[in-house]
């Protein structure tokens, strides 16, 4: 059994191109899966016959650990791609998922994510150290880029001209423009480092020379934040989603902005109309005298 579970891993990673945290992630739910069947069956299970009863023990059993409905409907997603690895289409039993409400990204405005990006590179303890976060974050908000695939750059695309080819989720390529702001920011960094980019290297280094770690970046903005008073939900996925938002308030078509962010589906894309209209509530009920 734990066989077919490391074939299915490797297959999520090789054919699927899954990010090693949710290779990891659903792993452990194929494990846990099969532990659980087999207490519950009092054996070796059998995934190819695998009942709808015994999905809803093990969802149950799952929430008696205290997950919620978020961490089951993904729970439930993983057991739904190893049942179907391990025996087939017709292994998994039809089966509702618990309701999740989907939550509205909260954009920063333009202010707060200038004076989030500033304040981090301030709290630097090295010059280029501030310019790298400066770069780093201006990225995010002024070119629509994940951390990752920011912190993913190398040497290659240097110098910067007025587009990059990003490659994001699951080898997915896009082109993103940049501005001149974004460019120059970048410049400086690179004037600065003391590891000179070159070839396949990172672009983004750590301060003794390796690859910058995405969570060095995480906890300078919780810092950040905190000096600022803003919002918790202020992190830097929240400068991406901002990017987003402002696009489509200055004019921006979805299609245009699928491409921008390297969604796959326009439905992934479609819920910043939704957080449009937030966040011109937000905009209304602040500023209008009688809100």
């Amino acid at each position: 059994m734990s066989e077919v579970v490391s074939n299915w891993s490797a297959h999520l990673r090789d054919n699927r191109r899954m990010s090693l945290h949710t290779v990891r992630a659903y792993e452990a739910t194929g494990l846990r899966l099969i532990a659980f069947l087999a207490e519950h069956y009092g054996g070796a299970p059998d995934l190819a016959r695998v009942e709808a009863s015994d999905l809803r023990a093990f969802l149950a059993a799952r929430r008696g650990d205290g997950i919620g409905n978020a961490s089951a409907a993904r729970e439930l997603s993983a057991v739904r791609s190893f049942l179907i690895f391990a025996g087939g289409e017709d292994a998994m039993p039809r089966i509702k998922g618990p309701r999740v409400k989907k939550g509205l990204p909260r954009p920063v405005s333009p202010s707060e994510a200038l004076a989030l990006a500033d304040d981090v590179s301030e709290q630097a303890s090295d010059a280029w150290i501030a310019a790298r976060d400066w770069a780093v974050l201006l990225l995010l908000y002024g070119a629509g880029m994940r951390i990752s695939e920011a912190l993913g750059l190398t040497g290659d695309v240097l110098p910067l001209g007025e587009a990059m080819r990003v490659t994001g989720k699951r080898d997915k390529t896009r082109i993103v423009p940049l501005l001149a702001a974004v460019r120059e920011a970048v410049a400086a960094y690179v004037a600065l480092t003391p590891y000179p980019p070159s070839g396949d290297a990172p672009l983004f280094r750590g301060a003794r020379g390796g690859p910058l770690n995405p969570a060095i970046i995480r906890r300078s903005v919780r810092a950040a934040r905190s000096r600022l008073g803003l919002s918790e939900r202020t992190t830097p996925h929240a400068l991406r989603h901002s990017f987003a938002t402002h696009l489509l308030a200055g004019g921006a078509d979805l299609r245009s902005l699928q491409e921008l962010l390297g969604h796959a589906s326009l439905t992934s894309t479609q819920i910043y109309t939704a957080v449009d209209t937030a966040y011109l509530l937000d905009v209304y009920q602040n500023a209008h005298p009688r809100a």
